[in-house]
């Protein structure tokens, strides 16, 4: 069969950096799962970008869809044959609806039963009549933010100015908004000029000779090879920030690195403050010596080539200057005043309508972080650490750096902090205490870090619950999801065996304190409660732990998470070994049986009848007593463990729904505190053995 390239590009305004590759990489998916749709092969795919285009290269596309001859299968014989032997409209329909005749039946016996089959030839579409649906393809792309323009109804990333869509050299006919697809492309937009591609293969090469380099991976090697060779010509050290870099590549189309320079004085400055004024605002490389001490020195990248550069490095040191003195200017005023004048700053600061000020939620972090410190087991020293550092964690955010750079806050906190005299660890928990701030952070080091950290994020999320400000679906503005796992993270990694549910009833305790929202404390408890496991959920997933042994560790209450994380790893060692699916089988029996036992009573050993309720009873009082005592997971699971074969004698001889009321009840009883222990580690009901 003959073969075709396909090429499909889509001409835009130029795009956020931070959209690109993720549009890229959506419009390859999407053409390659309607090509695998509509069973058209295909060699290979490449994708392309850059601010200004979104492209795919389909090598090697068929020429038409692949045949298909498949069987069909129709009503069964009884209802396809009538009486007199002749076919029921039943057949003759089934027939119709498959493009044969009745003449094409033959019958197959499935399970006993004969079954009218027809055998169906389907001849395969032209390619090219399949790809104006490439259409919708484009119309289909989901971007986190949209426009409109002109008169037109569609909402995109940006403008579309054109397309191009080719099936070898013939056009792909379709047309958006008011843009008709051809096969005219833009090359860079101040070096080069249009192009008429009709040779799809040929689309990077003749891109490349108009100054883009549409190939991504490309032009970051470029990039990197760029700042090696001024790293060599100048003894430099200039660490690459990949999320940076990936930026920084979106934002060209033609690659040029060059470097510039500030003054010296700037130098005084935080390194932190230098580094955000250049990365953060300007997408600048920051530069160091071999011994790691940032020079005066950037590196930017130039979307165009090597013409002029001295002329754009000025115009860069311009921009950096004037950023910096800014900076500076900030720096010395915020020097000049002490905390407590931020703190008082923070009574004119709004958190949240419903919620109060800055100032109160900072008063109900430093009541929530006492009582987590003393629930720690925290010294009188470092108690008064916590609360020192819970008093000016946020008193930052009001400082003229802070406000101008918000990337600082908590970093310029810290330096401030030390300034002022505060206890390192005080100083550094300010910074902290914002850790962790995103999915692959860590958690505080500090023990004052931890606590406040915790402190402040279940304030936040509390407080947030009691006003019904809850996440749903994508809508997330105060970053709940993002700061339930910062509270699970550092429980587990602090290794601290607090109760889940004891920490979500303090912080509940601390927010009634100041009447935020009219829902009860058992209402907020049992949201959050759900809300957290959701989260625990999630990081139990990440570690590829299996869906019904987390629903089994989740069923009941959380408690500690370390424990709890322990326990899922646990199941996960002991889920394929041998004897597992008996043990799992004999400990579900009992918390099954238990559900029947309407009347919660103690135990009476004068009422066992047999000698299976007595050894069971025994044994259950030792494994009580042992899970009490034990210190690690494995060593409970071998404990319950060893509850089975006393669990399958019991069953073996005894009627737990005896005739007898007393026996009976009885009986109930002890499956039931049987069953109380078992749940305390999982529920083996949820766990799917072979």
């Amino acid at each position: 069969m003959n073969k075709r390239d396909i090429l499909l590009e889509v001409g835009l305004e130029e795009m956020p950096a931070r959209f690109v590759t993720d549009s890229m990489n959506q419009l390859g998916s999407k053409v390659e799962e309607f090509l695998q749709e509509q069973k058209v092969a295909y060699e290979g795919i490449k994708l392309y970008s850059t601010p200004r285009r979104l492209a795919v290269l389909v090598e090697g596309a068929a020429e038409a869809q692949e045949d298909i001859e498949e069987e069909a299968k129709g009503p069964a014989k009884k209802i396809a044959l009538q009486e007199d032997g002749s076919w029921s409209k039943a057949a003759m329909g089934f027939t119709r609806g498959q493009g044969v005749t009745v003449e094409d039946i033959y019958f197959k016996e499935i399970n006993g039963i004969e079954y009218v089959h027809v055998n169906k030839f389907i001849k395969g579409q032209p390619t090219i009549d399949l790809l104006p649906k490439l259409r919708e393809i484009i119309l289909g792309l989901h971007f986190g933010k949209n426009m409109r323009w002109a008169n037109n109804d569609l909402r995109y990333i940006r403008p579309i100015k054109w397309i191009v869509a080719l099936f070898g050299s013939e056009i792909i006919p379709f047309q958006i908004t008011n843009v008709s697809t051809g096969r005219i492309t833009k090359g860079h937009r101040f070096l080069g000029d249009s192009v008429t591609i009709t040779i799809p293969a040929e689309y990077e090469e003749q891109l490349r000779n108009q100054f883009v380099i549409a190939d991504p991976a490309e032009r970051k090697a470029m990039i990197r090879h760029q700042l090696s060779q001024l790293e060599q010509e100048k003894s430099w050290v200039i660490p690459v920030d990949e999320e940076l870099l990936e930026e920084v590549n979106n934002l060209v189309e033609y690659p040029t690195a060059l470097s510039g320079s500030f003054n010296e004085d700037f130098l005084e400055l935080p390194e932190e403050v230098l580094i955000t004024s250049m990365k953060e605002h300007q997408r600048y490389f920051p530069v160091k010596d071999q011994k790691g001490t940032l020079l005066p020195h950037f590196v930017t990248v130039r979307n165009g080539d090597s013409r002029s550069l001295d002329t754009v490095a000025r115009g860069n040191e311009k921009v950096l200057r004037a950023r910096l003195a800014d900076a500076d200017f900030f720096y010395k005023e915020d020097q000049s005043k002490d905390i407590d004048f931020f703190l008082s700053k923070l009574q004119a600061i709004v958190y949240h309508e419903k919620i109060g000020t800055l100032a109160e939620k900072v008063k109900r972090i430093r009541r929530l972080a006492a009582k987590l410190s003393e629930l720690t087991g925290a010294s009188e020293e470092e108690q008064e650490k916590v609360d020192r550092a819970a008093e000016i964690c946020k008193f930052d955010l009001v400082t003229q750096m802070v406000y101008e750079f918000p990337e600082l806050q908590g970093i310029m906190g810290e330096k401030y902090a030390e300034q002022k005299g505060e206890n390192p660890e005080v100083a550094r928990a300010v910074n902290e205490h914002y850790e962790p701030r995103h999915a692959d952070d860590k958690a505080p080091e500090t023990f004052t870090g931890a606590v406040v950290s915790l402190a402040d994020k279940l304030d936040t999320i509390v407080s947030c619950f009691a006003v019904d400000i809850i996440p749903t679906g994508s809508q997330d503005p105060y970053a709940l999801r993002r700061q339930a796992a910062g509270i699970v993270l550092i429980l587990e990694e602090k290794n601290w065996g607090v109760s889940l549910e004891t920490v979500l009833q303090i912080a509940i305790s601390v927010v009634k304190e100041d009447h935020i929202g009219e829902k009860t404390a058992d209402l907020l408890l049992e949201e959050l409660v759900a809300f957290f496991k959701l989260r625990i959920k999630h990081s139990l997933q990440a570690r590829d732990v299996r869906y019904d042994l987390i629903d089994a560790v989740l069923a009941g209450a959380v408690g500690s998470l370390p424990s709890l994380f322990a326990k899922a790893v646990v199941l996960m060692a002991h889920k394929e070994e041998d004897g597992f699916k008996e043990t799992a089988e004999a400990l579900s029996r009992v918390v099954n049986i238990a559900k029947k036992a309407e009347e919660h009573g103690a135990v009476d050993e004068q009422r066992f009848v047999n000698e299976e309720e007595k050894v069971l009873h025994r044994e259950f009082l030792r494994v009580q007593l042992g899970l009490q005592e034990s210190q690690t997971a494995e060593q409970q699971f071998a404990l319950l463990e060893s509850l089975k074969a006393p669990i399958e004698q019991y069953f073996d001889h005894t009627m737990v729904m005896a005739e007898e009321t007393d026996v009976r009840e009885n009986r109930l009883n002890q499956m039931r505190e049987l069953s109380n222990l078992i749940l305390t580690f999982a529920d083996f009901n949820k766990i799917l053995v072979k």
